[in-house]
């Protein structure tokens, strides 16, 4: 099927929703580097505006990558509830745009529709929304997930504690991960990305992170960011596993890429649930997934990268993770170019994350090489806050020492406490306030003495306390 309009006498015709959808993505280099963007803004605009007007019901008559050859796009088409569908059905993408952005669209009624929609319809009607409807419509969509903290309540920010280490010295780990405690991060998981991905490092890791939870009582989940192969041997050897971490993306080829299907996914999930280490009901996987990374592995099919982005998250929603977050700039200026694109695009996934039912945190994030600044960031952050994210991920100074990246700094989430007025999940709020490390009013305070003295004895920690 192929689609057409006409601006000022030039026809515009567009060679089914795979080529309608690349070339109504905002300018990404990525979509550049693989031959399929717009060739200029007249052309985009054109195919937004054709894209506007496409009946929802394409596409489910038409697959951007067969379900014959991608486990992925089985499993979209697997999840489509046709009565949650039903109230969207007559729609079209641009009145599916105005349809959430109506002020009498609430909460509830966003998640009814959840099953309805699919990754491709979500990715579509972004692209012609302008950042403010972004915000708008994600602030209205409340996930909320459960472990030891209750994350994604209206109003909050969790952060994920990144301590990182480049030889995953479990000193420098321990330190850094107590920096960030000390600074109110870490109720959304203390979570290390390890320099190596043996079985041995990751128990040895994820036990240190177990010994310091326990030491200072904090209300938290732990993760070891290592392969989810290297998580099941660890938890085959009694380790004490929190939570499940694995890479995703939006095709069934990326995720070999990954060394993952669906199937070592399910594995993974079931076996960190039968530790029986979370209370019922609890949420046991995370996710981290990254606009470019179909594309990098040369497993997007002609897909632009936005919307390959949000079929990752079909595939995430699967798990009915307690945390996904895109790491917005990660991947390099080839897929992302600028601070422009990195704000969009993160804006772009959480909408496209927060839709599809699943509780969504950003690493705002960019490399060195990229055109982008730590002021970009802060602009970012803030606009994530006004979209209600659940989460965003926190390090020292801001810069990733083991990846080489810059992120956000402990201090950027004192400033979206105290300013934005954006407190963490309640139970760990309740233990900062405990500790002495905020007032009353949420406001950094001094004198931690608490926390000094659950560190005394700790056979880990002996060089840290006095």
């Amino acid at each position: 099927m192929s689609y057409r309009t006409t601006i000022e006498g030039t026809l515009f015709r567009f060679d089914g929703l795979k080529s309608l959808l690349a070339k109504a993505s905002p300018e990404r280099s990525g979509d550049q580097l693989a031959g399929i963007a717009a060739e200029g803004p007249v052309e985009r605009l054109a195919a937004q505006m054709t894209l506007a007007e496409v009946p929802l019901r394409d596409f489910l008559s038409q697959e951007l990558i067969p379900s014959e050859t991608d486990e992925v796009s089985r499993l979209i088409a697997a999840q489509h509830d046709t009565a949650a569908f039903a109230p969207l059905a007559s729609l079209t993408v641009g009145e599916l745009r105005e349809w959430l952005l109506d002020p009498a669209m609430g909460p509830a009624m966003l998640e009814a529709v959840t099953f309805g929609l699919t990754p491709e319809m979500v990715a579509a009607v972004s692209k012609i929304m302008r950042i403010k409807d972004l915000i708008a419509v994600a602030a209205k969509r409340e996930v909320v997930t459960r472990f030891r903290t209750t994350i994604g309540l209206s109003g909050r920010l969790s952060t994920r504690n990144q301590p990182n280490h480049p030889t995953d010295d479990s000193l420098g780990i321990a330190l850094s991960a107590i920096d960030g405690l000390l600074l109110g991060s870490g109720d959304a998981v203390i979570g290390v990305n390890p320099a190596t991905d043996t079985a041995s490092d990751y128990i040895r890791i994820v036990h240190l992170l177990e010994e310091l939870r326990e030491r200072l009582a904090v209300p938290t989940q732990s993760c070891c960011l290592g392969h989810v192969t290297v998580a099941l041997k660890a938890m085959e050897r009694g380790a004490p596993v929190d939570l499940v971490f694995q890479s995703i993306a939006g095709s069934q080829k990326a995720n070999e890429g990954f060394g993952v299907d669906i199937a070592v996914l399910r594995e993974a999930a079931d076996a960190v649930r039968s530790l029986g280490r979370a209370p019922e009901g609890a949420n046991l996987m995370y996710f981290e997934t990254g606009q470019g990374a179909a594309l990098s592995a040369d497993a997007h099919f002609g897909v632009d990268q936005q919307t390959m982005e949000a079929r990752a998250y079909a595939l995430a929603r699967e798990f009915s993770p307690l945390l996904v977050n895109t790491v917005v700039g990660f991947i390099g200026p080839e897929y992302l170019f600028d601070g422009k694109q990195i704000i969009r695009a993160g804006l772009e996934d959480h909408f496209c994350g927060k839709l599809l039912g699943l509780p969504m945190g950003v690493d705002v994030c960019y490399t060195n090489h990229a055109d982008a600044d730590q002021e970009d960031m802060d602009v970012l952050l803030t606009l994530l806050c006004a979209a209600g994210v659940n989460f965003v991920i926190t390090v020292p100074g801001a810069d990733d020492v083991m990846l080489n990246y810059q992120s956000l700094s402990h201090q950027d989430a004192v400033y979206a406490r105290e300013t934005l007025r954006k407190p963490p999940a309640p139970e760990f709020e309740t233990w900062l306030r405990e500790i002495g490390l905020i007032d009353a009013a949420g406001m950094m305070a001094q004198g931690p003495d608490l926390l000094t003295a659950r560190l005394k004895g700790s056979r880990l920690l002996e060089h840290i306390a006095p």
